[in-house]
């Protein structure tokens, strides 16, 4: 017995002695690939140095590598040489006349996640997933974020002509634009729709997002409010915090909203709600669409897994990675993609987006023959018809916002349930 116990032991060991020797051999193979693939990149180098019909500059090539090795991971990696990281640091410290639009490489092409409400860019028209094929006459083919960054902004009141592709239209648009600084209020609309429903509309997360959003509700609360419609649509994401701070105002202290993973462990995070008081007795539904991305996907995707709102709309961009800045040592940075976000379930942001509990496109209200070729004397009629409307439906007017109105409509019917539940239970007693 003694023997097999010591053969079973010896056993182990020689087991352990391999798997060791097999994984440095993996690890001695890896880096000797490393070390071969840095001296073909080297030997590459040299041969230009020395053959190249014009002299470069070392750091040109060795710049010109980076670009391109940070562009093959993926969209949201670059490399920022030393103006460029310069820039980015100002642009994100000072104000800087802008279009109002959230872009990213899509595809290959350079796309717009989605216009800002109020705008240059949402004024003249510009739409999500319009493709910019041209900023002031040049092409955009092959072009990196941070490129497009710098030839979209400028200073305020000059004028940019951009170029786009819209897919489903099959058209290319010219658009000339004047810049402005952009100011926006994440808050964008907070009232009473009808029958204790109220509306909030988010256009951005922004430092003072948390604040505006507790007041809003706090408003809404003492005017009445028995459920809530949270509108995120074209709502491009914007501070972390900001969005894991509006999550946490309708769940459970303490609950997951978020989580990042990445290779390394310190990649790696869980973002929890942080609320004293939460809402969890209001109904709510969450307004979504394609020009939804980054930290409305993680509000909309926890709120959807803790089955504490009803998600309605169209699928939402699928932007859900993290980028981290990573200084170098001649004063240029890395930008790269170190991490993806979850939903408290696990479902992957990125790439796929939220899907909504109930699907709703889109539409535009018809407007019939007659109503469009109104005889002049019958002017004065319409109008009064429009502000005789308006005085009894107060608040916002979303006749022709036809998701915002299925959105009234789902919200009826649960408060209905809610008060025949509780006259059942009065009965009952």
């Amino acid at each position: 017995m003694r023997r097999k116990i010591i053969g079973f032991i010896i056993g182990l060991i020689v087991v352990a002695i391999v798997a060791s020797v097999a994984i440095s051999g993996i690890e001695k193979n890896k880096k000797d690939d490393l070390y071969r693939d840095v001296a073909l990149f080297s030997d590459a180098l040299a041969i230009i140095q020395e053959d190249y019909a014009d002299e470069v500059k070392p750091k040109d090539l060795i710049y010109g590598a980076l670009k391109g090795m940070l562009s093959s991971l993926d969209p949201h990696s670059q490399f920022m040489d030393p103006d460029t990281y310069n820039e980015l640091k100002v642009d994100t410290e000072g104000k800087f006349g802008g279009l109002g639009i959230e872009i990213t490489i899509k595809d290959g092409l350079l796309t717009v996640m989605t216009p800002i409400e109020d705008t240059p860019a949402w004024k003249v028209g510009i739409k999500t997933g319009d493709r910019i094929v041209k900023i002031n006459g040049e092409l955009t083919r092959d072009i990196t974020l941070i490129e497009a960054v710098k030839k979209l902004r400028g200073k305020p009141q000059t004028e940019v002509n951009i170029t786009v592709l819209r897919e489903k239209e099959k058209k290319l648009l010219e658009f000339k634009i004047t810049r402005d600084i952009i100011k926006i209020k994440s808050v964008k609309e907070a009232k009473i729709l009808e029958e204790g429903i109220g509306y909030i509309r988010l256009i951005e997360f922004r430092e003072d997002t948390s604040r505006d959003f507790d007041a809003a509700l706090e408003n809404l609360k003492k005017e009445g409010m028995t459920a809530c419609i949270l509108d995120l649509r074209n709502n491009p994401g914007g501070i972390l915090d900001a969005a894991v701070a509006v999550a946490g105002k309708f769940i459970e202290k303490g609950k997951l909203i978020v989580s990042t993973k990445g290779r390394k462990t310190n990649q790696n995070m869980e973002l929890l709600a942080r609320q004293a008081n939460p809402y969890l007795d209001i109904p709510l539904v969450i307004l979504v669409n394609d020009g939804s991305a980054s930290g409305s996907e993680i509000v909309a995707g926890c709120l959807q897994d803790y089955k504490r709102a009803i998600i309605l709309g169209t699928n939402t961009f699928g932007k859900g990675s993290v980028q981290t800045v990573i200084p170098l040592s001649d004063g240029s940075a890395l930008r790269l993609t170190t991490s993806k976000y979850f939903t408290p379930l696990g479902r992957v942001i990125h790439n796929k987006g939220i899907k909504p509990d109930v699907i709703v496109e889109e539409r535009n209200v018809e407007v019939s023959e007659e109503k469009t070729q109104l005889k002049p004397q019958d002017i004065f009629e319409e109008l009064q018809k429009k502000e005789k409307t308006e005085k009894e439906i107060p608040g916002k007017d979303y006749s022709n916002d036809y998701q915002l109105a299925r959105a009234v409509d789902l919200l009826k019917a649960i408060n209905i349930y809610k008060e025949a539940n509780k006259t059942d239970k009065i009965i009952s007693k």
